[in-house]
Formats: C-alpha cells, sequence, structure tokens
C-alpha cells in the first residue's frame, strides 16, 4: 500500500524519472557491477548486458510498477511479478541482494536526476522499492517452499546421459540427477535453468524449456544463438558438452502452464519455441486427454523446424486434435495456404479457447492479435518469452 504522502511526490516525479530510466539503468548497472564484478560473471546475462534488452526489462518494469500503484495505490500489484518471481526463483536470488540492487539503484537515480532528487521524493521511491522488492521476496520464499529447495539453492547436478540432434542447430540434451533420485517434477510448461562454467571462468546461467519428462530424466533443447550477439551458453553447450559430462540444473520454475480444465487447447509456436508446447503435448498424451487441440507451428523451412516429429507424432496420439504448419521457404511441395506467415483464418480456432504462445516477439504479437479478432479473451492468451519479456500488448499486429 503506498503512503498518502509519497503519492504527491511520485505523481510529481513519475515523468521525469520514466523519460530517464534507460540512462538509469545503465547507470545502476554500470555502478552494481563495478562495486560486485562476480554478479555479472556468474549471475546476469551478459549477452542481455551487451544487447541491451535487459537495462529495457528493468526500465519497464521499474515505471510500470510505479504506474499501477498509483492507478490503484491501496492495491499490491503481485499479480504482474509472478513472472519475475519464478525467473528469480531458478536463479536462485535471495532476499539480501535486493538491498545490493536498492543501493546502486537510488546512487544511480541521484547521479542521472540530480538535485531534482529531493528527500521526499527519495522517500516515495524509497517506498515504491521495497514494495516490489518484498512482493518479489515473499513470491519466492513461497516457490522456494513449494518446490522443496532451500531458498537461493535450487541446483542439483545431472549426468548427460544422451544427445539428440534436432536440426544443425538444435540439440536435445537427455539429463539424469547425478544422485540416482528421481528428477524434479515439472508441469508442463515450465522451465529450468542451466549453468556452466565458461573458458574464461564466469558461471553463466539460462533458462530451457523442458521438452519431456521421466521419472529418471528430463529433456531440454537448445538453438545455437549465432549473429551479431552470439550466445555464449548455446554455443558452450553445442560445442563443449559430450556424453558423460555434468550440468547444473535448477528445480524447475515458470508461470506459463497448461491448465487442467477440459477446455479447448490452442498451442502456437515459431522455432524453438515449440519446446514449452512439446511438453504440454506430452502431458495431453500423457493423461489421454480428450480435450480439442489446435497445434500451430511456423518456421523458415522443414530443415531447420525442431522437434517437427514430435509435434506431429503427439498430435496423432491425441483423438481430438489437429496441427496445422506454416513454413517460409518450402523445401518441397507445400500448400499455399500453408506457406509464408500463419493465417488463423484458414483453421477453425474453438470457441472458449484457452491459448499458449511460445516464440519470437513479433510472432507472438501477430498470434496474439489474430486471437483476440476472432474473439478469444485477452486474458486466456498466455505467452512464454524466451529472454528478457517486452511484453505484448503494446502492438498486436
Amino acid at each position: 500500500m503506498l503512503s498518502n504522502t509519497a503519492i504527491p511526490h511520485l505523481e510529481a516525479s513519475l515523468p521525469a524519472v520514466a523519460a530517464a530510466i534507460d540512462d538509469i539503468a545503465s547507470v545502476f548497472y554500470r555502478r552494481l557491477f563495478t562495486a560486485h564484478p562476480n554478479l555479472e560473471r556468474d549471475l546476469f546475462n551478459r549477452g542481455n548486458q551487451r544487447s541491451g534488452t535487459q537495462v529495457r526489462v528493468l526500465a519497464g518494469s521499474i515505471a510500470a510498477f510505479a504506474t499501477r500503484l498509483l492507478d490503484d495505490p491501496d492495491a499490491r500489484p503481485n499479480e504482474g511479478l509472478r513472472r519475475i518471481a519464478h525467473k528469480h526463483a531458478s536463479l536462485g536470488i535471495t532476499r539480501e541482494q535486493y538491498q545490493v540492487v536498492k543501493t546502486h539503484l537510488f546512487e544511480a537515480i541521484v547521479e542521472v536526476l540530480g538535485d531534482a532528487v529531493t528527500p521526499p521524493i527519495a522517500g516515495a521511491w524509497n517506498e515504491v522499492y521495497w514494495l516490489m522488492a518484498n512482493a518479489l521476496i515473499a513470491a519466492e520464499q513461497q516457490l522456494y517452499a513449494d518446490a522443496g529447495v532451500d531458498p537461493g539453492r535450487p541446483w542439483r547436478d545431472h549426468q548427460v546421459v544422451g544427445l539428440l540432434q534436432e536440426t544443425t542447430d538444435v540439440t536435445t540434451f537427455i539429463m539424469r540427477p547425478l544422485d540416482g533420485a528421481p528428477v524434479n517434477p515439472s508441469l508442463p510448461g515450465q522451465y529450468v535453468s542451466v549453468r556452466v562454467r565458461l573458458s574464461d571462468g564466469a558461471q553463466q546461467i539460462r533458462q530451457y524449456s523442458v521438452t519431456t519428462q521421466e521419472p529418471d530424466s528430463l529433456r531440454f533443447s537448445v538453438k545455437r544463438v549465432a549473429g551479431t550477439h552470439p550466445g555464449e551458453v548455446s554455443n558452450h553447450l553445442h560445442d563443449r558438452i559430450r556424453l558423460g559430462d555434468v550440468l547444473t540444473i535448477s528445480h524447475p520454475f515458470g508461470d506459463v502452464t497448461l491448465d487442467d480444465s477440459d477446455r479447448p487447447v490452442f498451442l502456437a509456436s515459431a522455432g524453438i519455441g515449440a519446446t514449452p508446447i512439446v511438453d504440454m503435448l506430452n502431458h495431453l498424451v500423457a493423461e489421454d486427454s480428450p480435450r480439442r487441440v489446435t497445434v500451430v507451428h511456423a518456421d523458415r523451412a522443414p530443415s531447420v523446424h525442431p522437434l517437427r516429429s514430435d509435434l506431429e507424432q503427439l498430435t496423432a496420439k491425441l483423438p481430438n486434435a489437429t496441427l496445422a504448419v506454416w513454413y517460409e521457404s518450402p523445401e518441397q511441395p507445400w500448400p499455399a495456404d500453408r506457406t509464408g506467415r500463419i493465417d488463423l483464418q484458414q483453421i477453425e480456432v474453438p470457441s472458449g479457447s484457452v491459448a499458449y504462445l511460445c516464440g519470437p516477439v513479433p510472432f507472438m504479437r501477430s498470434v496474439r492479435g489474430q486471437l483476440l479478432d476472432l474473439g478469444v479473451d485477452p486474458a486466456d492468451v498466455h505467452y512464454e518469452s524466451f529472454g528478457p519479456d517486452l511484453g505484448l500488448a503494446e502492438k498486436t499486429g
């Protein structure tokens, strides 16, 4: 709950803070990593730092939280923080780290805005920060408790017992707990964090969706990230990890999970976004689900379509499921109405469907917009974003 004293100061300062938030975030990370270089080396995603995406996410989350508080000062908008809490739990974030962040964040605000940060304004933003931080701390503590893991220690060593080359740039890793005990159970759609030690000694962490889970093993698939900002961890996993090697893996987390109702399910993916969709399909097959299931996938071409056989075989095992695939550049004869980008006018989307999307942000925005045009309730459209979550709602086309 935001105090009456803080409200006018937050209202007065929010436009200036929002306008400078990218600069504040950049200064914050510079200060944080100068004082605590181990956080950049062993916790934060160095690739996202270099590309600038993490800065934009931090900026957006703070400004959005403050705005929601002003819209409803008596509320604590915990729902919007659930996704962040799951990500933090998968990284092993602890209560003590929030004070470290607060110190350097407020120093950054003062450095950027200078004398405009009066004591009352600083006090108002202190309230905002701790409302957000304490909500996250509480949510993360509950996630740790529900998972049965020590706070800040979600890790467990697993051995690579299988490697499957799905495409030229996608490999599936089959992992078995090194201690011989059963795998940590996951809900359909969740991910695990994988921690690796790179050649420069840094321990970097990335999240990968669980695609298949057996009592004694789990699978996740990794796409090699090339281009201007090549993926440190994805390339390390592809180039360095072999059968018998050991990887440190977190307990499964993630807030985008398949509901357990009898409603129709709409599953849409593009590229490596097929991974959580395959997990959801595995669950539906294991349950012998009679639900209506509509699966759509988009890719550049059949040769780069990851987990293609999994999508086809799992859909075929469900009594009321259909699969439609679009390719931008088919390498073989392919229907014209399935060439190019996904067009949901070409298929039936059952009334009352609950939808799950995963893929590049432009793809998910397009599919979400088409679903809304078809009458799907926005509350029934869920999405999983690989990398920093920049949101979908601002664009739907």
